[in-house]
């Protein structure tokens, strides 16, 4: 591994001990499970970007990884990353979690909150012709959702669900333990008291 490899991989390591130390964001995990994404500073494809091998989990009420940290880990959100950053290369991190209505508004006026950018991709309107090939949707995805935030990458997104696809949410920024601290943050102030 080069510097920049371990470099990331401390960062990873730190954010990955920041999201199992958060027992709120438990109950954020979806059931295809999270997973937590940093790219290269000029990723090109899913092996130069770090992601949790076997996702991260749920074990006895808490968040916990399932493998090891190490690049080509993940196929869907590393995929989005690279696409996302074809818009903006500052977004180098991110996280999926999941996705409610309830939920999705909680985080819209969140991000109002925040001065954050809140956007949304509506699979029914996903071009038949995208749906049918594996690995295309990737690309109409993020043009949906960054047309929908008036052309700027979205700080937290979601997606809603299609035929065999479990809507999730999606949180990204420039660095894994910026996104895990927020990450934790919405967790705790969504699931915390009162």
């Amino acid at each position: 591994m080069d510097e920049e490899g371990f470099g990331m991989l401390g960062r990873m390591m730190v954010a990955l001990e920041e999201i199992e130390g958060c027992r709120e964001f438990a109950a954020l995990i979806p059931e295809v499970r999270t997973n937590l994404v940093y790219a290269r500073a000029h990723a090109k494809t899913r092996d130069d970007v770090f992601a949790i091998d076997g996702r991260i989990t749920v074990v006895e009420g808490r968040p916990r990884a399932a493998g090891r940290v190490r690049f080509g880990a993940s196929s869907h959100m590393a995929r989005l990353i690279i696409e996302l950053r074809k818009v903006d290369l500052s977004v180098r991190a991110g996280i999926d979690f999941a996705n409610t209505p309830h939920l999705t508004a909680w985080l819209e006026d969140h991000c109002r909150t925040k001065g954050w950018v809140f956007s949304v991709i509506d699979r029914r309107g996903e071009p038949e012709g995208i749906k049918e090939t594996e690995g295309a949707s990737m690309p109409w995805k993020v043009a949906e959702a960054v047309r929908m935030a008036g052309g700027k990458v979205p700080k937290i997104f979601y997606e809603t669900g299609a035929v065999g696809k479990e809507p999730v949410s999606v949180l990204v920024g420039s660095d894994p333990i910026e996104v895990a601290g927020q990450a934790c943050e919405i967790a705790r102030k969504y699931h915390g008291p009162g």
